[in-house]
């Protein structure tokens, strides 16, 4: 009986299927949509003001707090760990949001779903660590399509209730509550990985030939092995040099690890176009996160909810399904993005800077409505693009890397943002005025990109026309001597 869930465990079904199911229920949150009608109704009985300038920055600061110490503390503890900790802290999150009243309790709620969002890496994380390469691309789309459908089943889900069954937001908050704890539970059942991508990786004792390398040599490429062989022949031989080191100097071993990274880092940058890949990601990514999370104060001030119909619930799983069709479609774009990719950033950027425009204009809501749609979809489709250019040369290791670091650096400027225009210790600016603001700031990345793609464009075109030139003249040179050796040739006879 042992044996045979050790080998059910053991397999790449059994853990995609359980991963799946906890991405389902944690996703599965169907007052999200409405979490700015609620606080701002009768049971939370909160102003707008304290919503938009003290209650939502808080998300942003403890996501960024969080956010490096634990990308590195999910790779030490190899995940599980981290994905119990993110069920308890929504777990927390909605028993505060149900239960807790007033704005230092909703800040309360702002910092453990900061701290939910900052473990959410461990769950894309850790099927790498239990999985073969062989199943790698399966089961990404196995774990992101699982979310992108249990987002869009709530978000209607969530209109469905409330606009035809009369359901009050506090229910729906308990049925989250609900949801979330299902997924607590399945995260009990996940197998406990074996390796992670940098400190428990299984080629790591095989790299550390002596002890005064063991430093230099952590978090080298070699050739992997079993860890039950690795165990088996020190059972027999007695510990090995390298294993005396690294039971000896887990300092040593961890300092390696940080100090490979930095130097996998270093590299990664050096390369002038994941560079500039990297930087709209990072620019782009706190814009996209700063109107997602004030768009539904922006729809409150145009269509209040206690005097209007609210349709947030339908309007997010339009745009979640748009953005799945845009993600979707770029397999079947052809396109030489190596030429032509930083202007489809400062294109589609400009697009998102009108869209921005609208809401801040418009007194409609069906006009803001449209604009989140194409906002979204747009930065969907863009994000997707960047992360295949970013990835397509990269190992998963440095991928993943890069990734941490770009979000890291994305929340950076989020949080100034946040702390100059939204924190009422800021600017404390009203939320119309705040879509004009960040409006301007996709304004300035569109500008950013198409000045640079221009000048790419006809530096690229001002080479081919000079190769082209000294191809012709090489030709007509070549041409020449062709003939005055024919015309030599013909004196002589």
């Amino acid at each position: 009986m042992d044996c045979w869930k050790q080998e059910r465990s053991n397999t790449w079904t059994f853990p995609t299927l359980i991963l799946c199911l906890y991405g389902f229920f944690f996703m599965m949150k169907p007052s999200e949509p409405f979490l700015t009608p609620y606080l701002t109704g009768p049971d939370k009985n909160l102003t707008i003001d304290e919503v938009t300038n003290q209650i939502f920055p808080v998300w942003t600061y403890s996501y960024l707090a969080l956010l490096f110490p634990v990308f590195l503390i999910t790779d030490y503890l190899r995940y599980k760990p981290i994905l119990l900790l993110q069920g308890i802290s929504f777990i927390i999150t909605w028993l505060l949001l149900l239960f807790a009243q007033g704005v230092l309790a909703m800040q309360m709620v702002e910092f453990f779903y900061g701290m939910a969002t900052a473990t959410e890496v461990a769950y894309y994380a850790y099927i790498y660590s239990v999985v073969s390469t062989d199943h790698y691309q399966r089961v990404t789309s196995y774990c992101r399509s699982i979310t992108l459908v249990a987002a869009t089943v709530a978000a209607v889900l969530g209109q469905l209730l409330v606009s035809l069954a009369d359901v009050s937001y506090f229910h729906l908050n308990a049925i989250t509550l609900a949801s979330v704890s299902l997924a607590f539970v399945c995260a009990f059942f996940l197998p406990m990985p074996q390796k992670s991508m940098f400190f428990h990786r299984k080629d790591v004792s095989q790299a550390l030939p002596a002890p005064d390398k063991a430093v230099a040599s952590v978090g080298a490429d070699g050739p992997s092995s079993c860890q039950e062989d690795t165990g088996s022949v020190s059972a027999e031989g007695g510990p090995t040099p390298a294993q005396q080191a690294d039971s000896a100097k887990p300092q040593s071993h961890t300092l390696g690890v940080l100090v490979q990274l930095s130097k996998d880092l270093r590299d990664c940058y050096s390369s002038r176009t994941l560079l500039y890949w990297s930087l709209w990601w990072a620019l782009a990514t706190a814009g996209f996160n700063q109107v997602l999370n004030y768009i539904q104060v922006l729809w409150d001030s145009r269509a209040p909810s206690h005097s209007s119909a609210v349709y947030n619930g339908a309007v997010e799983a339009i745009a979640t399904f748009l953005s799945s069709v845009t993600s979707f479609l770029v397999q079947y774009m052809k396109i030489n993005w190596d030429l032509f990719g930083e202007l489809a950033l400062g294109i589609f950027s400009a697009i998102d800077a009108g869209s921005l425009f609208l809401m801040h204009f418009t007194t409609n809501i069906w006009a803001c409505y449209a604009g989140y749609l194409i906002f979204k979809a747009c930065y969907m489709l863009l994000i997707t693009i960047a992360t295949f250019q970013i990835a397509v040369n990269l190992s998963m290791e440095r991928y993943a890397l890069m990734f941490g670091f770009n979000n890291f650096v994305a929340l950076a400027i989020q949080t100034i943002l946040t702390v100059v225009v939204v924190d009422s210790k800021g600017l404390g600016l009203n939320i119309v005025t705040q879509f004009l603001i960040y409006g301007s700031y996709f304004a300035v990345i569109a500008g950013i990109f198409l000045i640079r793609s221009i000048c790419m464009l006809v530096s690229s075109k001002c080479k081919w026309k000079i190769a082209k030139s000294c191809k012709e003249h090489l030709n007509h040179a070549e041409h020449e001597s062709k003939e005055q050796i024919v015309t030599g040739s013909t004196t002589r006879l």
